[in-house]
C-alpha cells in the first residue's frame, strides 16, 4: 500500500508539472492540436486508408476490415456448431461461479473479467453510434446489427478460450494472455516460431497504439466535451479536467488487473441497469408503438428501396455498428478475459461469448429501439448523440444531464479497461518488470490529459486503424488454431456431460 501511495504520489506530480505546457500550448492559439494532429496526418493518414479501404456497393462505402471481421464470425459459428446458442445456459452457471474453484490459477472471477472486457467496448459507441447507423441506414440497421451480434459471439468464444489456454503463469499467481501469446506460442508450437514472433509483436504494437487512442485520449476528449456542454465547467481548461481525469484513472490501474476488476464490476452493472432501464421505461411509455416499431424495423430491414442505398446500404450500416461496437475478432477483449481464475480455458470462452449478446444485441438495440419508437429518426438534421438525446429527451427532459453521467462513465471505465490491455502488450515487448509496468502506466496518463487538451481528428482515425489492424493477426490465429480448439471443446462437452466437471455451488 506504501508502494502504490508513493507512485501515486509521483505521478499527480507529473501531471501538475505538465498543467503548465498544457495551459500555455491552449493559450497559444492551439499548439497541442497543431502539433499533434499535423504528425498524424501527414505520417500515418496512408496506413488508415490501407486498413479502412473501402469498396463502394449500390453507392454505399464498405470498409473490407468489415468483411474481415464478419466472414471469421460465420465461419467460427458454424465450425463450433453454433456455441453462442447450445451452451448458454452453461454461460450464465459459470458466470455464477457455479463451476468455480477459488484455488485455480488466475487473478480475476468470471464476472469480474466479463465486466472489465465489458466496459472496454460499452461506450459512445452504443450510444452515438447506434444513432449514426439508424439515422443512415433506417430503422432495419438494426436487425443486421442484431444478427452480427450473435455471430460476434463465436469470435469472442474462440479468442478468449486461446487467451486463457496459452496464457503465461507467473510464481507470484499473476497472469498474461491475450492474441500476442497464443500467436507466438501457439504458432511456435506448429513448427511456425518466426510468423508467430512477428504476428505477435503486431498485434501488440498495435493494440498500444489503440490503447492511446481510441480508449484513451479519444475517450478523455469526448467525456471533457459533454461534461463542459452539459455543466458549463473546465471550458476551456481541457488540461485541468485532464489532470483530474488522470489522476482517477492512475490510481485505479496501478493496482493492476484486480483493482481494475473491482472497479468495472460495480461501474458496468450500474452503468448498465441505468441505461438500459432509462431506455426501458421510455419503450413502456411507448408500449403501444411496440409493434410497429418492430414491424419497421423488419420492413427497413428488406425493403428493396430503403435509406442510404436500399438493402444493401442498410446491411451495411448495421453490419458496420455492430462489428465497431464488440470489437468481436479483435482480440482485445481476450487480454483481459486471460486473466480468469480457471483450470479450464474453454470456461472463460463460454462466459466471454455473453459479451456481443449485452454490449450489441442488449445495449445497442435498446438504443436503436428507443430511437425508433419515439420517432426520432425521422428528425431532420439530429445524427450521433444528439439523436440518441432528442429520444430520449422526449420523455425524460432532464436526459442530457443522465446521458452527461453515462458517458462520463463510459469514458472511464473504457480507459481502465484499455489501460491493461495496452500494458500486457506493453510488458510482451519489453518485459515483465515493475520499471516496465510503471512507466506505461505514467505515460498512458500523461495521454490522458493531452487528449482532454486537444483536438483528435487524425489520432482518433489513426488509433481506429491501429485497433482494426489487431484483427488482421488475430483472425489469422483464430483460423489456424479452431481445428485444435474444436477437439478441447469436445472433450470438455464430453466430460461436462459426465459430470467430470466439479461444481462447487
Amino acid at each position: 500500500m506504501k508502494k502504490q501511495f508513493t507512485i501515486t504520489g509521483a505521478l499527480t506530480l507529473l501531471l501538475l508539472m505538465s498543467m503548465p505546457m498544457l495551459a500555455f500550448a491552449e493559450e497559444a492559439g492551439g499548439g497541442v492540436d497543431a502539433f499533434v494532429n499535423k504528425i498524424f496526418h501527414t505520417v500515418l493518414g496512408p496506413f488508415v486508408s490501407l486498413i479502412f479501404f473501402s469498396v463502394s456497393i449500390n453507392g454505399v462505402s464498405f470498409p473490407l476490415i468489415v468483411v474481415w471481421l464478419l466472414i471469421a464470425a460465420v465461419v467460427l459459428s458454424i465450425k463450433f456448431e453454433f456455441v453462442q446458442f447450445k451452451m448458454v445456459k452453461h454461460s450464465i452457471d459459470l458466470l455464477r461461479g457455479v463451476y468455480s474453484d477459488p484455488e485455480n490459477p488466475g487473478e480475476v472471477s468470471h464476472f469480474q473479467a466479463l465486466c472489465t472486457a465489458l466496459s472496454g467496448t460499452v461506450g459512445l459507441g452504443n450510444i452515438a453510434g447506434v444513432a449514426v447507423a439508424v439515422s443512415l441506414g433506417g430503422p432495419g440497421a438494426t436487425f443486421w446489427m442484431i444478427v452480427v451480434g450473435f455471430f460476434g459471439m463465436a469470435c469472442k468464444f474462440t479468442e478468449c478460450t486461446l487467451a486463457v489456454k496459452y496464457r503465461n503463469e507467473y510464481p507470484d499467481g499473476t497472469v498474461s494472455g491475450g492474441p500476442m501469446y497464443y500467436l507466438s506460442k501457439g504458432m511456435s508450437e506448429k513448427g511456425k516460431p518466426m510468423l508467430g514472433k512477428v504476428m505477435g509483436v503486431f498485434f501488440a504494437i498495435m493494440c498500444i497504439f489503440g490503447a492511446m487512442g481510441g480508449g484513451n485520449m479519444f475517450q478523455g476528449n469526448q467525456a471533457h466535451q459533454m461534461f463542459s456542454s452539459t455543466f458549463g465547467l473546465f471550458v476551456d481548461s481541457g488540461w485541468l479536467f485532464g489532470i483530474i481525469l488522470a489522476i482517477l484513472v492512475g490510481a485505479v490501474i496501478i493496482g493492476g488487473i484486480k483493482s481494475i476488476a473491482k472497479v468495472t464490476d460495480k461501474i458496468v452493472p450500474f452503468m448498465a441497469v441505468m441505461y438500459v432501464g432509462t431506455a426501458v421505461i421510455i419503450i413502456l411509455v411507448n408500449i403501444a408503438q411496440i409493434p410497429a416499431a418492430i414491424g419497421v424495423v423488419l420492413a427497413g430491414a428488406f425493403a428493396p428501396k430503403a435509406v442510404a442505398g436500399g438493402i444493401i446500404g442498410v446491411l451495411i450500416q448495421g453490419l458496420k455498428r455492430a462489428t465497431f461496437s464488440n470489437e468481436a475478432g479483435v482480440g482485445s477483449a481476450a487480454i483481459a478475459h486471460a486473466a480468469v481464475r480457471t483450470k479450464e480455458p474453454l470456461t472463460e470462452g463460454y462466459v466471454a461469448m455473453l459479451g456481443p449478446f449485452i454490449d450489441t444485441v442488449v445495449i445497442c438495440t435498446m438504443t436503436a429501439m428507443v430511437i425508433v419508437i419515439t420517432g426520432a429518426y425521422n428528425i431532420d438534421g439530429l445524427s450521433g448523440v444528439a439523436l440518441t438525446s432528442s429520444a430520449f429527451q422526449s420523455v425524460f427532459p432532464w436526459f442530457s444531464t443522465l446521458l452527461a453521467a453515462a458517458v462520463l462513465l463510459f469514458a472511464f471505465s473504457t480507459m481502465i479497461s484499455w489501460s491493461y490491455y495496452g500494458l500486457k502488450c506493453w510488458t510482451y515487448l519489453f518485459g515483465e518488470s515493475k520499471g516496465s509496468e510503471i512507466s506505461y502506466k505514467v505515460i498512458f496518463c500523461i495521454f490522458v490529459v493531452i487528449g482532454c487538451s486537444a483536438s483528435l481528428g487524425p489520432v482518433i482515425d489513426f488509433s481506429d486503424a491501429a485497433i482494426f489492424a489487431m484483427s488482421i493477426a488475430n483472425v489469422i490465429g483464430l483460423y489456424m488454431f479452431m481445428g485444435e480448439l474444436k477437439v478441447d471443446m469436445k472433450d470438455y462437452e464430453k466430460r461436462l456431460a459426465s459430470g467430470e466437471i466439479e461444481r462447487y455451488k
